[in-house]
């Protein structure tokens, strides 16, 4: 085995040399400093306040891994551990408390600060505009269900562009915006805890045209970057080739991948999903004017978020016509017989489908410049894996990142523009309703010691491969 304090002699992965290699975090999963410093409540500080028992160990927003105070700190440590690039958000309610109208200088100052302290230890922030965090008093109006909503986003947007742009050239304008669609629309495992597939469609619209809106301001504002979107990418396997499977998969991924994927790249929706949302009487409400501004701000750049695939079968059973419309009327969800799980988080560990998707993208969606945003493995009781000096030895996230990143190899041997590899997360992080349950850092927090943090053994062994770009 390699030593983690050595340099790899050999490399037989070999990635480019301005390969981005870093990680993600969200403002409300590190920042705590949730009431401070003129930030307003976004829709998790509401919903912790309403219903603390749906947040595991009663553990709320304010209680998270306290970056607002400590970036310094982590912004040295990333640069220890090989990263050149960082993706971070922007909590648009500590920005604009009330979502819109006064700014908060405040927070000017910290993701000013934050900025600058990347770049001066040469790490290029990747700027994300909005990861599930909506302001409380837009959701008062219903969130992203209101056309006023949008034009918040518009205003808010614009201002990140002009007083962060000069420096940061990745923005993104949204990360996995199907999750607050399931979460909030169909599932119930976020606020506002809605299950009505017609508001659903209307929240994934409003979401999508938000996006093109904001592409287009920044693209009027020749600022001399890169604007794209974050998507988490399920491929969906179908049980067998038979017609009736490959149908079920083919819709999964129209609902779940292509409704935000088509758009983003191809200034379109897929049809698939269109012709059921007019047969069932789904379709949103759209303005003149709409469907234009969607094809013509289409995106620079996709990050891509990969942690598991989705194995889907045709129905077995007709669906109950009295029960609440869902994706799954048209397809079941299959459990392949011998598949590797992560039997912490309960997902299927499958590292060729992070290759699939980047075949995807090359052979389907022009080959798009993307890259890794989002891959990880959450693990519950870390600390049962801590030496005699106090760190993780995490072999098993290792093996994990490890055996992605050969995929993500063999897709640019054979020409995907995939341009970079950012692990979820830089430090374990709190996880929306399952706070600190499953742990994902390269960097231990220690909630009870102040948030200490301490490198994991992955976060050595990801400096090596950082520095000889590739293991």
């Amino acid at each position: 085995m390699i030593s983690i304090n050595t340099p790899i002699e050999k490399v037989h992965y070999h990635f480019p040399e301005e390969f981005w290699w870093g990680s993600s975090a969200s403002a409300t999963q590190t920042e705590g400093a949730s009431d401070v410093d003129g930030k307003g409540k976004n829709i998790w500080d509401h919903w912790y306040e309403l219903q603390p028992n749906r947040f595991i160990n009663g553990i709320g927003p304010e209680d998270t891994s306290q970056f607002y105070y400590k970036y310094k700190d982590d912004i040295r440590l990333m640069k220890e551990i090989g990263h050149n690039s960082f993706r971070l958000s922007i909590s648009w309610s500590r920005l604009f408390p009330e979502g819109r109208g006064e700014r908060n200088e405040k927070a000017v100052e910290f993701y000013n600060n934050v900025i600058n302290e990347m770049l001066a230890h040469d790490i290029e922030p990747f700027v994300n505009l909005y990861h599930f965090d909506m302001p409380l008093a837009l959701q008062k109006i219903g969130g992203w269900e209101s056309r006023e909503t949008i034009e918040a986003y518009e205003a808010y947007a614009e201002t990140c562009f002009r007083l962060f742009g000069d420096r940061v050239k990745k923005w993104f304008t949204h990360n996995e915006p199907i999750v607050p669609v399931e979460g909030g629309y169909l599932y119930d495992f976020h606020y506002p805890n809605i299950v009505d597939f017609k508001k659903a469609v209307q929240v994934a619209y409003h979401t999508i045209l938000s996006s093109a809106k904001a592409i287009r301001i920044y693209k009027s504002m020749n600022l001399g970057g890169k604007i794209g979107i974050i998507l988490n990418l399920t491929p969906s396997y179908p049980r067998s080739q038979h017609p009736a499977d490959l149908k079920a998969s083919i819709l999964a991924d129209a609902f779940f991948n292509r409704s935000f994927l088509d758009p983003s790249v191809k200034g379109e929706f897929p049809f698939e999903l269109v012709d059921i949302l007019m047969e069932e009487g789904f379709m949103p409400k759209i303005a003149e004017d709409d469907l234009q501004t969607i094809k013509e701000n289409t995106i620079d750049l996709l990050g891509v978020n990969y942690y598991q695939p989705r194995r889907v079968k045709a129905k077995d059973n007709v669906p109950n016509p009295d029960g609440p419309f869902m994706p799954e009327r048209y397809f079941d969800n299959y459990i392949m017989a011998g598949r590797r799980m992560n039997v912490h988080r309960g997902w299927e560990v499958y590292e060729k489908g992070i290759y699939d998707i980047l075949t995807n993208l090359r052979e389907n969606y022009g080959n798009i410049e993307c890259f890794i945003s989002e891959n990880g493995m959450g693990v519950e009781g870390e600390e049962k894996f801590q030496d005699e000096k106090g760190m993780i030895q995490d072999d098993y996230r290792i093996e994990f990142i490890s055996g992605h990143l050969k995929w993500v190899h063999k897709a640019l041997e054979e020409g995907s523009n995939v341009k970079g590899y950012h692990m979820w997360t830089f430090m374990d992080s709190w996880s929306w309703n399952n706070a600190y349950k499953n742990r994902y850092g390269f960097v231990s927090v220690d909630i009870n010691k102040d948030t200490e943090r301490t490198v994991k053994k992955s976060g050595y062994w990801f400096k090596n491969v950082a520095e000889n770009n590739g293991f």
